[in-house]
């Protein structure tokens, strides 16, 4: 249903500035901490109202945003984001659910209906990435039937809540886009709680209190919330080791080819 890339991805898109800025969006800082960590120069500032943390790996400039969860909220963020800035690449990247049995706790995956740079075989060292479709989805998904239905009806493998409008907005904007998730929850791994206890998207935030209430009627599920986040904490090591290994593989072709022309 999807293919596995030996991946090493060829980026082309001309750039304005005598820099190369590569943007990077997550959701939730619980998907980022990891590859800030490996940021080095980092700094923080504000943008149009948006939170940016800058940094670097290697020579290459870093922006990343927090989109928040849903679309209301990330239409608004990556539109501020992206307005009267020259960008010449992004990378939507974080925590995505499985649809089906394709796609496993801690699988990266490239979502190839929303990227549009080039892949090319090639290697990128002890890094495995499958290209599947993806859903964005309105609301998160509980339910195991319900994943089974919507990967039938869709032909997708996984879903989010942000990378649609965010695809969108690099369109509109002429910016390359590449899609990289990873899969923290299946249909037989599913949320250790309703996605309602869990987090709050109209007030962006996880109410500790109704989380605590949930498991103190529910002690029998607490295993089950350690497990959740023993894999959160792998995945979101997996997705920064990716991510670095990704732009890392670009330095030396840009030294080649000038700023903003990956090859």
């Amino acid at each position: 249903m999807f293919e596995s890339l030996a991946s090493c991805f060829t980026f082309r898109c001309s750039a304005l500035l005598n820099t190369t800025m590569i943007a990077v969006t997550f959701a939730l800082p619980a998907e980022s901490s990891e590859f800030l960590r490996r940021l080095g120069n980092k700094s923080r500032a504000d943008r149009n109202a948006i939170s940016i943390v800058r940094g670097t790996i290697d020579h290459l400039s870093i922006e990343v945003i927090h989109t928040g969860v849903g679309e209301n909220v990330c239409r608004q963020r990556i539109g501020k984001f992206l307005e009267n800035q020259q960008v010449d690449f992004l990378i939507s990247a974080g925590f995505a659910g499985s649809l089906n049995q394709e796609l496993q706790v801690n699988d990266l995956f490239v979502a190839k209906n929303f990227s549009t740079v080039d892949l090319k075989h090639a290697s990128l060292s002890n890094v495995s990435i499958y290209a599947a479709n993806m859903l964005t989805a309105p609301a998160p998904i509980d339910s195991r039937d319900e994943r089974e239905r919507i990967a039938r009806e869709s032909g997708a493998s996984a879903v989010d809540m942000e990378t649609e409008f965010i695809a969108r907005a690099c369109a509109a904007h002429g910016i390359p886009l590449l899609a990289l998730r990873v899969i923290t929850d299946t249909p037989t791994q599913p949320f250790p709680a309703p996605s309602s206890v869990l987090f709050d998207i109209q007030q962006q935030r996880t109410h500790i209190a109704v989380l605590a209430r949930f498991f103190i009627t529910h002690p029998r599920r607490m295993p089950d919330l350690v497990q959740f986040a023993r894999r959160i904490s792998r995945a979101r090591k997996t997705l920064s080791d990716a991510l670095v290994s990704i732009v890392r593989s670009q330095v030396g072709t840009i030294d080649r080819n000038g700023p903003g022309r990956f090859g």
